[in-house]
């Protein structure tokens, strides 16, 4: 079974390895949605993988940090790309979800990144 959870946050970057004259080299903001995907074995007594409401208070911390914030200002993210920021909450959340397989982080509806277990 694989479950996901759906978050959003605001914040604002700029990609500082960008090349000259490249418009996310300058400071810019998104509307980010993170995807949590986790996989495992329903729990047979419940229903359930997991509770999402379990899942939401693992991951509202994590992303309560990044919230309207300067990404870049942030100890790992200076060059925040989606994909450094997808590797970035997966290792944050490992440790508290163990099922975690994937996070996908999406900078706009069609621009995602997604890093997972077979990446780590």
């Amino acid at each position: 079974m694989i479950l996901e959870k759906e978050f959003t946050f605001d914040s604002a970057h700029f990609l500082p390895f960008a090349p000259e004259g490249h418009k996310c080299r300058r400071l810019h903001g998104h509307t980010y949605r993170v995807t949590v995907g986790i996989q495992g074995e329903l729990d047979a007594e419940k229903g359930w993988l997991r509770d999402f409401g379990e899942i939401k208070e693992i991951v509202k911390p994590i992303l309560d940090e990044l919230d309207h914030r300067l990404l870049n200002a942030i100890p790992g993210l200076e060059n925040p790309t989606a994909e450094i920021l997808a590797k970035y909450i997966f290792d944050k959340l490992r440790a508290r979800l163990p099922e975690l397989t994937y996070v996908t982080v999406e900078e706009t509806p069609t621009s995602r990144a997604i890093y997972g277990r077979d990446n780590s």
